[in-house]
């Protein structure tokens, strides 16, 4: 079921001819309102605060950023049916996953690395459809306070840091994790207000005592690897949840950290996108760049804040904000600007296409994610 639009008895190709830009289409609804609105498959135009204001492009920064696609939404496929559906698309590129939290459906990671020609041949599959391995992907939490979980999070990273320098694969990606807030604690605590004060002295004692000792010796493992790039998903229940806490973290432990730059975790926090990618990438701080919109549901967020979030259709009735598909969240406008703000900073990375849309479901997702971001691109560079 998807927000409904005015544009809903229109014809596909008439109604991108009307809208010009192919990618303007409705307002987000209220989430009551989206859940009773008929079928649609186009963008959202607005969202619950508006784009960035205009920026004038960079004249030098016309550079072909590759799109791919994060490959947990495909894990019912084979490897070689995967792989059929990505080239299908036209994308350029993969973020793999290797065990933690997107587990490694398609990346036999203890296999790999036991044996040099079968990581080799693993490789050969995405290399014969011109498939780019660009980042492997770890999201665990190494530093929870129960160990067996902490140990079995850990191992995958120094696992997926061998096998990176095996593929010659020059960014990881991850969590930063979190700690319980005593010694004693059994569940990570996540906190981030600090008042009444011991919330205050936990939260230093989870930086000194867990998570900056073990990033220090993660990091100088991943450099011994020839593994320099760690980024870091700033997400929710983990320390590093916003451009602040990634930076504290980068100033502890070294250039190695960085950001996977995420926007979906930081629109519901209130962040400007164009205005973090800027502000990260003066600092060469963004080392990836997950592709997931938000929507805001104004109704909602007025009545119960921004820490309300819907994970499927059956919360969306009362939710303030959920995922999307890129541009249901957000307008052809704002997209636009994220793009040229890569560009404007250089970025080397991908934009990997992350699908959690609790409307727009698996493939669908990625689908209009591809249609979304390739014809932004095509715009900004003329291809």
């Amino acid at each position: 079921m998807a927000i409904g639009s005015n544009a809903d008895s229109m014809k596909r190709r008439e109604f991108l001819t009307k809208t010009g830009s192919g990618l303007l289409a409705a307002a987000a609804l209220p989430a009551d309102a989206a859940m009773a609105a008929p079928k649609s498959d186009a963008p959202a135009d607005t969202a619950a605060f508006p784009p960035p204001p205009s920026r004038t492009p960079s004249p030098a920064a016309k550079k072909k950023i590759p799109i791919g696609v994060f490959n947990p939404v495909y894990d019912d496929l084979s490897i070689d049916a995967m792989l059929d559906k990505v080239t299908a698309l036209g994308l350029e590129a993969m973020e793999i996953g290797t065990g933690g939290y997107p587990n490694n459906k398609h990346c036999p990671l203890d296999d790999l690395i036991a044996d040099k020609a079968k990581a080799k041949a693993w490789l050969k599959k995405f290399e014969d459809r011109n498939i780019r391995v660009a980042t492997l992907s770890c999201h665990g939490n190494p530093v929870h306070p129960n160990a067996t979980h902490a140990a079995k999070d850990a191992d995958t990273f120094r696992k997926t840091v061998q096998l990176a320098e095996m593929l010659e694969v020059k960014v990881i990606v991850g969590f930063s994790g979190c700690p319980g807030g005593t010694p004693q604690d059994t569940q990570p605590n996540w906190i981030t207000y600090r008042w009444p004060p011991e919330f205050n002295e936990m939260l230093q004692w989870q930086w000194k005592e867990k998570v900056v000792p073990y990033w220090k010796e993660a990091a100088k493992f991943a450099r011994s690897h020839g593994v320099k790039r760690l980024a870091f998903e700033m997400h929710p229940n983990f320390v590093v949840y916003n451009p602040r806490t990634l930076l504290k973290l980068r100033e502890a432990v070294g250039e190695e950290i960085g950001a996977n730059n995420d926007l979906s975790h930081l629109f519901w926090q209130g962040c400007d996108p164009v205005e973090v990618i800027h502000f990260l990438g003066k600092q060469g701080a963004i080392f990836h760049a997950h592709m997931k919109d938000t929507v805001l549901f104004p109704e909602n967020l007025a009545k119960y804040g921004v820490l309300n979030f819907a994970f499927d259709k059956d919360d969306l009735v009362n939710a303030s904000a959920t995922f999307r598909a890129v541009g249901y969240g957000h307008g052809a406008s704002l997209w636009k600007s994220v793009l040229q703000a890569y560009m404007d900073i250089g970025y080397e990375g991908i934009l990997s296409i992350e699908n959690e849309d609790p409307i727009l479901s698996g493939e669908v997702g990625v689908e209009r994610a591809v249609y979304v971001l390739k014809n932004i691109r095509k715009e900004l560079i003329g291809e």
